[in-house]
């Protein structure tokens, strides 16, 4: 395998899909349900520069967050007009949207093989449908979990909306907090944003991370792998109880050793090899 896969976890985890899934041969290794991917810097070539004609736009420093602090705003309107604005900058950014390395060759082996594909992303719906229709036409992502879903990544909300809506559940234990998300997300940041609670993003909300009762039935994720290149991807899959992968650039490497993250990979296509061999 060219360049470099890391992989940070002690053991496999996901039975390799080069062979039919069994159970009962005594194995601990469990079938893969699905992948969950971010957008912008993942499915495409990362497009940073927009985060700081957003910050310009809203005037705001680098240190607040841009979705939270539009939901701050005190009325309606000012909200819409907010968004919109950001929503410009990605309408325009749209035009230049570049496939990730390995994106096509990812996708046919994930199709060849019936994994799920499913989007979780903070970016709005546009640019998502205009990348998919452009580098991945007859490609099926469901659901795809944009701007419109809150909380947005890194509430594990989102994640979890998908392994629900892909009929994924359990039964919650006593006392635990699980996320079984009500509402819908997202928005945009870079991966190098920071957030209010140490590990990069804001604290669960009520929409998000909720009590629950034992025995209820709550989303599970253990199944799938959260594709992306932020720290927002990160703690939201291993918050949400998924598998993480970094797709490393020259932005985000300082993330290749966080604790939030098990497999890093600088080309889509390697993953291919990893879940092909069960490498994760």
């Amino acid at each position: 395998m060219s360049n470099m896969v890391t992989n940070n976890t002690s053991k496999r985890f996901f039975a390799p899909l080069k062979e039919p899934f069994t159970t009962g041969s005594g194995s601990q290794l469990r079938k893969l349900e699905g992948v969950v991917f971010d957008m912008d810097g993942t499915l495409c070539e990362p497009q940073t520069y927009m985060f700081s004609l957003m910050r310009q736009s809203l005037s705001i420093p680098k240190s607040v967050d841009i979705l939270e602090y539009i939901y701050s705003l005190p009325t309606a309107s000012a909200q819409a007009a907010a968004m919109e604005s950001i929503r410009s900058i990605e309408r325009d950014a749209m035009a230049s949207q570049v496939a990730q390395p390995g994106l096509v060759s990812l996708m046919t082996y994930l199709d060849s093989r019936g994994i799920r594909k499913g989007i979780c992303t903070r970016n709005f719906d546009a640019p998502v449908h205009n990348l998919l229709e452009k580098f991945l036409s007859g490609s099926v992502f469901h659901p795809i979990v944009t701007r419109e879903f809150r909380p947005p990544k890194p509430d594990p909300a989102g994640i979890l909306h998908i392994a629900k809506a892909w009929g994924l559940t359990r039964r919650a234990g006593r006392g635990e907090g699980a996320g079984v998300p009500v509402r819908d997300e997202e928005g945009h940041e870079d991966a190098d944003s920071q957030g209010k609670n140490g590990n990069g993003g804001s604290t669960s909300t009520e929409e998000g991370l909720k009590k629950t009762e034992e025995g209820e039935l709550v989303a599970d994720a253990s199944g799938l792998i959260m594709v992306g290149d932020s720290i927002d991807d990160m703690t939201a899959g291993r918050r949400a109880g998924a598998k993480t992968v970094l797709l490393v650039n020259d932005v985000n490497r300082h993330l290749v050793d966080h604790e939030h993250t098990d497999l890093v990979i600088e080309r889509l296509d390697q993953l291919v090899e990893v879940l092909e061999e069960g490498l994760l």
